[in-house]
């Protein structure tokens, strides 16, 4: 046999230790002094590291992107980084390139069109605070992805923003939104709005059909538009790459946490106005004061020939207007308010003329 001419481990060891590299060798602590000796070194490798951290950059768990990170990441944390990381620039091939899709294309590199993310971003965030302000208001939001890798993202996209999420990950039947009285029944439609306020579409292409029933419907849409489409066909084009399932994550988790938030400021606005609702005793008593104060006399001696207020019922009032007069006024506000400016006139007249 032949000798095998790979160099032994000894050798390859002098010649990375001549070059600088170092290779990893398994350490025998014998005794407390080369547990000492080793602990020491490690503390000392972490000084250094923490000391070098602030003058450059440091990997680590926190600030190192995740798929995971993106879905549940909101419209102002999304940057340029996640949305390169998520494939979302890669277009299609330049003999594809729709001619209105030239303003979002950033050039082509081994003949694929290459998308200007400097674009995707701010409408990314436009698209985003679109949805919080409709689920601000209480309206529903419906995702659509009818490819069989998009469909648990629109169904986690729904589910986070609640009940006025909905989603569609299956085929898309024809009429739903145009002709939905043949397929709901015209007693559902009197009980329920079918119609949403917002459609999300993350395959527009492919739902050409929904994008026309939206349109005759008036319900605004927002796309994901690639190098070959039009991003005329929704209302709120994010130019990116819609055939990337990262991608598609990343747009659906900022919608989807964005129209979260919006719901959330809704339930805090109807819990702060029902604790600031008013009983309707404070209610009655609010009116009777500003009514009050609406005919009050201008001349406060006045009202030394008042006697003071009887209760008749439970927020109501009635006014004994002379001392001689045992009949009381009827019941109900403006009555009483007339009469008693009544007595406030003839009052004064008579004080004038004794006067």
């Amino acid at each position: 046999m032949f000798p095998s001419r790979a160099p032994s481990q000894t050798i390859f060891k002098q010649v990375l230790g001549r070059r600088g590299v170092s290779t990893h060798t398994e350490r025998h602590l014998g005794n407390v002094g080369d547990w000492t000796e080793f602990q020491a070194e490690r503390h000392a490798r972490t000084r250094l590291k923490n000391s070098l951290e602030g003058y450059g950059s440091a990997q680590n768990k926190s600030n190192t992107w995740t798929p995971g990170k993106a879905a549940s990441a909101a419209s102002s944390e999304t940057t340029l980084s996640a949305l390169v990381a998520a494939g979302a620039h890669m277009g299609h091939h330049t003999s594809r390139m729709n001619p209105n899709f030239m303003a979002y294309a950033y050039g082509e590199r081994a003949g694929i069109t290459v998308i200007d993310l400097e674009h995707t971003l701010p409408l990314l965030r436009r698209a985003a605070r679109v949805t919080r302000a409709i689920a601000r208001e209480g309206g529903s939001i419906l995702f659509v992805g009818t490819r069989p890798d998009l469909r648990p993202l629109v169904e986690n996209a729904a589910g986070r923003i609640g009940h006025t999420g909905y989603h569609v990950g299956g085929r898309w039947l024809p009429g739903m939104f145009t002709n939905r009285a043949n397929f709901f029944g015209k007693d559902r439609l009197e009980n329920l709005d079918l119609l949403p306020d917002l459609v999300v579409f993350l395959n527009p292409l492919a739902n050409l059909t929904a994008i026309r029933e939206c349109a005759t419907e008036h319900i605004p849409t927002i796309g994901i538009i690639d190098s070959n489409a039009d991003p005329r066909l929704v209302m709120y084009a994010i130019p990116a790459n819609d055939e990337s399932v990262r991608t598609a994550e990343l747009i659906s988790g900022v919608l989807s946490v964005a129209g979260r938030e919006g719901a959330m400021e809704r339930w805090a606005s109807l819990n702060q106005q029902r604790s600031r609702r008013l009983t309707p005793q404070e209610v009655e008593e609010k009116k009777l004061t500003r009514l009050m104060e609406a005919w009050r006399p201008t001349k406060p001696h006045s009202w030394s020939q008042v006697k003071a207020a009887k209760p008749l019922r439970e927020g109501e009032w009635s006014w004994d207007v002379t001392e001689k007069s045992e009949k009381k006024a009827p019941i109900g506000f403006r009555t009483q308010l007339v009469n008693f400016t009544k007595f406030v006139r003839d009052g004064a007249e008579g004080e004038d003329t004794d006067a």
